[in-house]
């Protein structure tokens, strides 16, 4: 059902992955109940909540009346109590929420919407946002992510792809570092070229 149904659970999907494990369940608490009833229920539902995300992406109407849209709590700095009111929301939840976004004064806050997944976004204001090298016009090296082209012994071709690396560099790499790939536990590189190796216990 894709990565969207564990990062980003919207209303209807966790309706449905609620009956999804609730019908899976039933044959299993009594065997006179034939399997293929229940996977039949279960590709269904899975094949109705696919056509509503695909329909749902090209229809910002059916979008909106199934998801909803994000709720603005917190405007320039001041609490919307009537919003507040209509999500049920206490002064209590508000300062939770907060703080599992490291914000422990609730005065800092310039804009907070809770988002239709239930989760508080927050912009915090100018004076106290984190400083940042833009902010105090330092120039920054482009930064690249690591790829893991050696997991567990074996080289990861879809990650040397990713780092642009071929083969051939890696066992360059490796013969200079006077290791065999099975001792690699992990081995991570990127573009501009910086490597680093963990070795696994028997190649220590």
């Amino acid at each position: 059902m894709g990565k969207r149904q564990i990062s980003d659970l919207q209303p209807y999907d966790l309706v449905i992955t609620i009956l999804i494990s609730e019908i899976s369940a039933i044959p299993l608490q009594d065997n006179s109940l034939p399997m293929i009833n229940t996977v039949a229920v279960v590709l269904m539902l899975v094949s109705i909540e696919i056509i509503i995300s695909y329909i749902s992406l090209h229809s910002k109407k059916l979008r909106r009346l199934l998801d909803g849209n994000s709720v603005p709590v917190i405007k320039d700095g001041k609490i919307d109590l009537s919003e507040m009111r209509k999500l049920r929301m206490s002064a209590e939840d508000l300062l939770s929420a907060l703080r599992q976004k490291d914000v422990f004064d609730i005065s800092d806050v310039s804009c907070a919407y809770v988002e239709t997944n239930g989760a508080l976004s927050v912009l915090l204001k100018s004076g106290k946002s984190p400083c940042t090298p833009e902010d105090m016009d330092i120039k920054t090296a482009p930064a690249f992510p690591a790829c893991a082209v050696i997991s567990d012994g074996k080289a990861d071709e879809r990650e040397l792809a990713v780092c642009q690396m071929s083969r051939k560099r890696l066992t360059e790499i490796l013969n200079s570092m006077h290791i065999h790939e099975s001792d690699v536990f992990i081995m991570t590189a990127t573009k501009d070229g910086k490597i680093n190796v963990i070795k696994t216990e028997e190649g220590r």
